[in-house]
């Protein structure tokens, strides 16, 4: 079987080139993935699936049947929407819309899941139970699994895989993590009020801005002497807002930010943790605060029997010389980790760096490229952990 795959991925390779840049050069920002959804769906169905739009809003649902009657499904998703950066990769098949662009791969992604799909279409009847394809919008805001859900793609599942390209390892390779793959991303907001003053009188003003930036300093020095250093946490304030005036002191500063961690536990405790922080640092200087901590997605836990089968499955289809088992997570975040609180699922990495540059580009760079090679690399993988499934089951 593993052969026939290969042959009728390989049989593809064009096609699936074709789609992989028609994407790219037609990205879409998140939740408005209004013609990426009605090309998906299009290849979808004329591969012979049943398909359904608007799931999750703009996202898509193809269902391959089984001859075989099983309650059960196996859910493979892959992601659509691009990203508000401004490509520079000088590509002929560029972004043709200013300002948005595929840098975080997702037009390889929903191309392995359209070529997935497409493979296991022609293998239908050796498979024996059904297969479900969801492509997911509005992942780099970490919505569009939690629209989906919503819509109840996840009853029946009883797993789920994902895929996500990695640009620090060549094409032809796959990276296997057992246990977390991606960290927690958590949204923070802190506002310290002080009282205004003239800026040439500190002494009769409580400084916003001055007590702000000790706050900031007060969180990166407790965690490196609070926080177990083998349980990572990463706190970074991206934006400031205060003041009115150069000779004005201010008297309310907002700090927004991220924070990333990998344990529940860890996770469970850090916004009691941060607000008393602030509130020490506050209380001594005279201001008052508010904290407003935010879940976003959990980390993405990896089933290990899963992992296994994505593992096995690569290796027996390129060699266990090309599987990297990756020794550490990504302080990324993944929305696919909403799904994973339904059915147990494993995500791998699809290595698409070029073996011959000196850099390859990280993801969110305006400059990212992937070597196309890699596209077959992933479904292969894919359809072939699929039939795996089944047989096992």
């Amino acid at each position: 079987m593993l052969t026939r795959i290969k042959d009728i991925a390989n049989n593809l390779a064009p096609r699936l080139v074709e789609i992989r840049r028609h994407i790219h050069s037609h990205p879409e920002l998140s939740g408005q993935e209004y013609q990426t959804a009605a090309f998906v769906a299009g290849v979808l169905s004329s591969s012979g699936l049943h398909v359904e739009e608007g799931v999750g809003k703009t996202g898509v649902i193809g269902e391959l049947q089984s001859t075989k009657h099983s309650e059960k499904v196996l859910a493979i998703r892959t992601d659509m929407d691009a990203l508000p950066i401004q490509e520079r990769s000088g590509l002929e098949y560029a972004s043709r819309t200013k300002g948005v662009m595929h840098a975080c791969g997702h037009d390889v992604h929903a191309t392995v899941g359209l070529g997935t799909a497409m493979v296991l279409s022609q293998i239908a009847g050796e498979l024996a139970g059904k297969v479900k394809f969801l492509f997911q919008p509005a992942e780099e805001i970490a919505q569009g699994a939690n629209w989906m859900v919503k819509d109840g793609v996840m009853d029946n599942v009883a797993a789920i895989l994902g895929v996500h390209v990695f640009p620090s390892i060549p094409a032809g390779s796959i990276g296997i993590r057992y246990g977390a793959l991606t960290a927690a991303a958590d949204d923070l907001e802190i506002i310290i009020i002080g009282e205004s003053g003239h800026g040439a009188r500190p002494h009769e003003a409580i400084d916003a801005i001055w007590i702000a930036s000790q706050v900031m300093t007060a969180l990166q020095q407790a965690i490196s002497r609070t926080q177990n250093p083998l349980r990572p946490v990463v706190l970074s304030i991206g934006k400031i807002s205060g003041g009115r005036a150069p000779n004005i002191i201010a008297d309310q500063v907002q700090l927004l930010g991220t924070v990333r961690s990998l344990h529940p536990e860890t996770r469970d405790k850090l916004p009691s943790w941060i607000e008393n922080i602030v509130s020490n640092v506050c209380n001594s200087y005279g201001a008052k605060y508010q904290v407003n901590y935010r879940q976003g997605v959990p980390s993405v836990q990896n089933d290990y029997a899963l992992t296994q089968l994505l593992q096995s499955s690569a290796e027996e289809a390129w060699t266990s010389d090309l599987i990297q088992v990756l020794p550490e997570p990504s302080l990324g975040a993944e929305d696919f980790s909403v799904y994973l609180e339904y059915a147990p699922g494993s995500m791998f990495r699809l290595g698409v760096g070029y073996k011959d540059k000196i850099i390859n580009h990280p993801l969110h760079h305006p400059q990212f490229e992937v070597d196309e090679s890699a596209i077959i690399t992933g479904v292969v993988t894919l359809a072939y952990a699929a039939y795996k499934y089944w047989q096992s089951k």
